[in-house]
């Protein structure tokens, strides 16, 4: 593959290829490679520089939760490289809830490797910065004086979450039914954050409400609430996921900075601030 020589020289130290290495999709937050083989293809993905840290983040997951992952045929920290398995086709938009009831276990599973994803360049969207967060991302769209006046109820958000019983998490921060393989595993971690666990629910249950309805809606957010229920009554917890979801905006916008510069997605989705919770 022209251009390609240093990666298809690694790819080929790690699986028997029956043909060229296509390039699938190039991103500005990744690029990825198909890699024909005997069993059937494999993936070799290129984070950005800003998205590099889910190669390292690949290791601890595979090492903590690996029936919820894909497990890494081979992957090159220092050069940011991952050779990934086909992990099969990606769930339905109706398995959607039962994988967020799964995904509240894998967090709590992950409880106590905040520090370590933290470490590995995993960037920090827990409560207590957040309020700094906010002006991050107000300067990295220019500004907008509507959602800028909110600063007194976003600080008023955080300190709430802060003060969760609910610990913070890793959110994968785009969690949609494509990124769900068969089993409940789960993949493609380049959006991932540190933040109050409840944060993930933000993608998956606007989606449902959107090509479902509020019923299946509400029933995907108490599946995920379950695997908290011992840390509050339920009607807490609800409140708390309301503010955490609100407060996920403001990391998605400073995900879409980090991956994409200058491009609109970061101010539009700041600007969803200024719409009800839909959840």
């Amino acid at each position: 593959m022209s251009g390609r020589a240093a990666e298809v020289a690694w790819i080929d130290a790690h699986v028997e290829r029956t043909g060229d290495v296509e390039e699938v999709r190039s991103r500005p937050w990744a690029t990825v490679l198909r890699v024909p083989t005997a069993a059937g293809p494999v993936w070799m993905k290129l984070p950005g520089p800003q998205t590099r840290f889910e190669v390292p983040l690949y290791g601890l997951l595979a090492r903590r939760v690996p029936e919820r992952v894909l497990i890494p045929i081979a992957a090159d920290v220092e050069r940011g490289w991952l050779l990934l398995p086909d992990g099969g086709p990606h769930a339905e938009l109706d398995e959607l809830p039962a994988a967020l009831g799964t995904y509240g276990r894998l967090q709590r599973e992950l409880a106590g490797d905040v520090a370590e994803m933290l470490a590995l360049g995993v960037p920090d969207m827990r409560p207590e910065v957040m309020p700094r967060r906010f002006q991050e991302a107000l300067a990295a769209v220019g500004g907008n004086p509507e959602v800028e006046a909110m600063a007194p109820q976003v600080d008023e958000w955080c300190a709430r979450l802060a003060a969760s019983p609910v610990p913070a998490g890793l959110d994968h921060n785009d969690l949609h039914h494509e990124n769900v393989l068969g089993g409940g595993r789960f993949y493609d971690w380049g959006d991932g954050v540190v933040a109050h666990a409840f944060a993930v629910a933000l993608v998956p249950l606007g989606m449902l409400l959107r090509h479902r309805g509020e019923d299946a809606m509400r029933r995907a957010r108490d599946a995920y609430l379950e695997a908290f229920a011992d840390l509050g009554p339920r009607g807490a917890l609800a409140e708390t996921l309301v503010a955490a979801c609100r407060v996920a905006k403001i990391a998605r916008t400073l995900t879409w900075v980090r991956a994409a510069p200058g491009e609109d997605a970061a101010a539009q989705q700041l600007a969803t601030l200024l719409e009800e919770s839909h959840v």
